[in-house]
């Protein structure tokens, strides 16, 4: 019952109890010492009334008619709260009708409460003589009017108490369900966010706690559209780019491997010819073999073309080092007036075939915007091994491309080429970050390497 109550449900009820608990320990209380009381009452009563009778029967003989005058006083001494006094001869009789009980209609308090806090009557007898003959006034506590008293408090404090109670039980329910109002909001917001609605939103509120918890989803719902919304644009662009790509490469094959196959077929051709006639022309065959030579040539340029867009060319054979120093190269070549500066730590190690393709992509990547759009002077590019690991545990390659360019705007978002990278370093487990200043634009990225 207790695990499928709500957070609310759950802190009303121990409110409750708290309320509950606190009422029955005071009514506890209270009942605990009643008994002491009413004891601690029955006995100064009847030690005053005793005191009392003493010092006026001292001169009870003294009066005209002392029968009398001891009636009297048992008469009146009668009238007295919580005792009564009986006039008794020698052999105990009672002289004088017994106390009228005028509450007999007023409810008492229970038979178990009265038995609870007094159970027994107390009563002393005072010895009395009347021109010699032997008499006594018994005096007897009567102590239901004071336990009356206290179990009225009692059932007073008890019912204000559960007024009370119940109105603060109200009030707690009441803040405790405006404190936790906004809980609603943010497992409705993340409902939304579970379907697909980036754009849902919660009004912060309640404690300053839930209300920094309601600005943080905020904060993760626009960042997640933001995200998806750049998967998306970057999976469009990707699309696009592979259209664009496979075009590009169909047109090539179609205007210049299409000639190239044509011409060697005809050259082939030819040669077949000239292998069927009686004498072959020497300068003829080696016309054509020439020409053979020189589409063949050509043909294996093209290929390495296709190749180099398809894969960086000696990545694999030469490794990283030598292929950045070729990327590096090339990029000096068409821009002379540019720094490249490339440090490969040699506790690298072997990162694996994925680290280096990625290490070298990222490289190619932050060059390429470095040079189009930064008009940087100098250019630093620093591959070595991170101190902490990945997100999977394993070793990473810290790879930082710096250059003295003017920097991004600011509020300018990223290209589709590094957000591209970025997703493909998150896929393998890494990460990768851009950092614009005054000094210029660094590109940092964790690579994870094979090595764990």
């Amino acid at each position: 019952m207790w695990q499928n109550l709500s957070l609310r449900g759950r802190i009303n009820l121990l409110l409750a109890l708290l309320l509950a608990l606190g009422l029955a320990v005071n009514i506890g209380r209270q009942v605990a010492e009643a008994g002491p009381r009413v004891q601690a009452e029955d006995q100064s009563v009847i030690r005053l009334a005793r005191e009392f009778i003493e010092m006026i029967v001292a001169d009870l003989n003294e009066a005209p008619d002392p029968d009398a005058r001891l009636n009297q006083i048992a008469h009146d001494l009668n009238r007295l709260r919580h005792v009564s006094i009986a006039l008794r001869d020698a052999g105990g009789n009672p002289l004088t009708p017994p106390r009228p009980d005028t509450d007999d209609e007023t409810p008492g308090p229970p038979a178990w409460f009265v038995s609870l806090v007094h159970p027994e009557q107390t009563a002393v007898s005072v010895p009395v003589s009347v021109h010699g003959k032997p008499g006594s006034l018994t005096i007897t506590s009567h102590p239901n009017d004071e336990i009356a008293e206290i179990w009225d408090a009692i059932v007073t404090q008890l019912e204000v108490g559960s007024v009370i109670a119940l109105v603060l039980f109200l009030v707690m329910m009441t803040v405790v369900g405006r404190a936790l109002a906004p809980l609603e909001s943010l497992a409705q917001t993340m409902g939304e966010l579970e379907d697909g609605h980036y754009d849902a939103r919660v009004a912060p509120g309640g404690a300053p706690e839930l209300a920094a918890i309601c600005t943080r989803l905020n904060h993760l719902a626009a960042t997640l559209g933001e995200a998806v919304e750049d998967k998306r644009r970057l999976a469009e662009r990707a699309v696009s780019l592979q259209d664009v790509e496979r075009k590009e490469i169909a047109r090539e094959l179609h205007d210049e491997f299409g000639p190239y196959l044509f011409s060697l077929r005809a050259h082939a051709s030819a040669l077949a010819k000239l292998a069927d006639g009686r004498a072959p022309s020497a300068e003829a065959v080696r016309k054509h073999g020439g020409a053979l030579l020189e589409q063949i040539n050509a043909l294996q340029q093209f290929t390495r073309r296709v190749l180099e867009r398809l894969r960086p060319v000696g990545l694999a054979e030469l490794g990283l080092g030598k292929a950045l120093e070729s990327l590096s190269r090339l990029w000096r070549e068409s821009h002379p007036d540019v720094t490249i500066e490339t440090t490969i730590s040699p506790a690298l190690g072997v990162t694996g075939e994925t680290a280096d393709l990625t290490i070298y992509r990222v490289v190619q990547e932050a060059l390429t915007n470095a040079f189009r759009h930064a008009g940087a002077t100098a250019i630093v590019v620093a591959i070595e091994p991170a101190e902490q690991p990945g997100r999977d545990g394993r070793g990473c390659a810290r790879v930082r491309v710096s250059d003295n360019g003017r920097g991004m705007e600011p509020g300018q978002k990223l290209g589709f080429g590094l957000v591209g990278m970025r997703e493909r370093i998150l896929a393998l487990g890494g990460t990768l970050n851009v950092a614009s200043g005054e000094g210029g634009v660094t590109v940092e990225a964790l690579v994870p390497t094979a090595a764990a």
